[in-house]
């Protein structure tokens, strides 16, 4: 039992022993009350890793009398699923707790999916992907619920850390440890919420400390030293990579160059680039847009320096031009404008080009009725540098206006050419 980690000790036997997902298995919650009554229901659990996923699946196995069997989808092949399926036969239900469930392949899943739908099989499903995107819907449908689980806060990872060290039978009870109460604290707002991190890191604190006089002296440094890089957010090119993405984004649109440079931050120590540049670049067009249009080639500048200088010194141009976005007057008209012309297009709301702006670079092409045409460089020179009175859209659609202006920044000039333009073809 010692020789096994202490995070892997700790894992609550009970829903009582919990810590944190208060919200998803509190004493308030229907979950709670369901298992405390003998019922348990399929259910997938969503989170990042190390936020208590599989100890939450444990506590249930523990709370209820059902027999358990423990799967990881990335090592079980059929013969595991017949045998789950076997000893559902014979004990008449099972519950059957799946780790990395968005793995399991067709053939495991028309094997087990009867079963579970029949309730001889009760079904913890973990995924640290999304589920609405990466588990199968079969799987999904049998399932009545989805908890997205959430990252401990520092009091709920203190509460752990302390049962830890009293806890004699699974913890570090039995030692006598000099640790603070500022020491723990450290640890607990420097893991980001990851009560497997916290026990780890408090474990190896403890190996790596002196002893004297028969106690384990903690030290300062220990825990500085330790702490290191484990408060990341993030895993390269999984679910929670694009959700630092869609927080970047959102923070900048929203002008927060804090919150906007943490999580430029984030992206970055997980490593991929090229993906952040390229978010960068869009959001340059997407949020930023015609109200400073001075912004997109300075991006663009950016992040090719970015790419070109490679990690760590990129992170010095994208944080000018993150902060310089946050910064910078926003309009996304020419976005919701291309949107409005491409959806109008898949409604059918078309018609046919003016013959006027049809080809007529041919022979025969008059003939066709090709004519018309007014070049605007051979119109005088008026307000407009050069403009002529001509329809360009379909008959059909000759009055939708796709492009609606924000007045900000550049773009409160560019509005009103575009209201003396669209007033005067009105005329």
């Amino acid at each position: 039992m010692k020789n096994e980690p202490l995070a892997y000790r700790m894992r609550p036997k009970t829903i009582d022993e919990m810590a944190g997902q208060q919200q998803i298995i509190g004493p308030d919650t229907a979950l709670y009350r369901m298992i405390k009554n003998g019922h348990v229901p399929s259910m997938l659990l969503y989170g990042e890793p190390g936020i208590g996923k599989t100890s939450l699946a444990h506590a249930i196995a523990g709370t209820s009398d059902l027999p358990f069997i423990a799967l990881n989808a990335t090592t079980s092949g059929k013969k595991d699923v017949e045998d789950v399926v076997a000893e559902a036969r014979i004990t008449g239900k099972v519950l059957l707790f799946l780790d990395e469930i968005h793995r399991f392949n067709k053939l495991q899943q028309d094997t087990l999916l009867p079963h579970v739908e029949s309730g001889a099989i009760v079904l913890i499903g973990a995924t640290t992907e999304n589920p609405f995107h990466d588990v199968n819907p079969a799987i999904r449908s049998r399932c009545g619920e989805i908890k997205q689980l959430s990252r401990l806060d520092p009091d709920d990872v203190m509460q752990l850390l302390k049962r830890a060290l009293t806890d004699e039978e699974r913890g570090l009870g039995m030692m006598r440890i000099a640790i603070s109460e500022e020491q723990l604290r450290k640890i607990a707002e420097g893991v980001n919420g990851d009560a497997r991190k916290a026990l780890t890191v408090l474990e190896s604190i403890v190996n790596a400390s002196d002893e004297e006089d028969g106690k384990t002296i903690v030290e300062d440094w220990l825990v500085n030293n330790l702490i290191g890089r484990v408060g990341l957010l993030g895993d390269k090119k999984g679910s929670h990579f694009y959700n630092l993405l869609s927080a970047l984004q959102k923070s900048v649109r929203g002008s927060d160059v804090n919150a906007a440079l943490f999580y430029l931050a984030n992206l970055l120590e997980t490593g991929d680039l090229v993906a952040v540049c390229r978010r960068l670049l869009v959001m340059a067009y997407e949020d930023i847009g015609l109200a400073s249009p001075e912004v997109g080639p300075r991006v663009l500048a950016a992040t090719e320096a970015a790419v070109r200088l490679g990690m760590p010194e990129a992170r010095i141009p994208l944080a000018n031009a993150v902060i310089d976005m946050c910064l910078a007057s926003k309009s996304n008209s020419a976005y919701k404008a291309i949107d409005a012309a491409i959806q109008s297009i898949h409604k059918g709301q078309t018609g046919d080009i003016p013959m006027h702006l049809r080809d007529a670079h041919y022979t025969g092409a008059a003939d066709l009725g090709h004519v018309g045409y007014q070049y605007p460089h051979d119109t005088p020179i008026g307000s407009f540098g050069g403009w002529s009175d001509q329809q360009y859209l379909p008959d059909a659609i000759k009055d939708v206006e796709f492009y609606l202006p924000v007045s900000a920044g550049e773009e409160k000039r560019l509005a009103a050419i575009y209201d003396r333009l669209r007033n005067f073809r009105k005329k």
